[in-house]
């Protein structure tokens, strides 16, 4: 089931973004990435247009929405290559078209998302905060 964001997802959405974020991003800055934990907090989740994902009543996944770009997808990975994710993004093209998102270079496991689903990318540039490469894909 997938279901608006609610305040008391918090810190379950946090610890689902934090296990997702170091499995993607073990590259990341320890800095950086405590900066982006407190802006998930105040900024991210409660003001993107946010869905969370539940299996059996478990939250275990969510996507966050900045008009049409996918400004967040993060699943537990207990449950990537099940067809969780690919439900997030189906549900956020169902709600917005096309859609944009911008990907770590490094990040093999959403390059590979999102090449399976069909994104090509069409930039990239260095993220200054980061120091690290960042694709922009887009749907077709």
């Amino acid at each position: 089931m997938i279901r608006k964001y609610k305040p008391e997802d918090t810190e379950v959405l946090i610890i689902i973004w934090r296990t997702a974020n170091a499995f993607a991003h073990p590259f990341l800055p320890k800095a950086f990435v405590e900066r982006v934990e407190n802006d998930m907090r105040t900024l991210y989740l409660p003001n993107a247009g946010t869905w969370v994902l539940e299996n059996n009543e478990i939250t275990i996944g969510f996507v966050a929405l900045i008009g049409n770009e996918i400004g967040g997808l993060f699943l537990d990975p207990a449950f990537h290559r099940r067809g969780f994710g690919r439900s997030l993004v189906d549900h956020a093209f169902r709600l917005k078209g096309k859609l944009k998102v911008e990907v770590f270079e490094k990040n093999a496991t959403g390059r590979r998302f999102y090449d399976e689903y069909g994104f090509v990318e069409t930039a990239r540039h260095l993220h200054d905060a980061s120091g690290e490469t960042v694709l922009t894909l887009t749907t077709g």
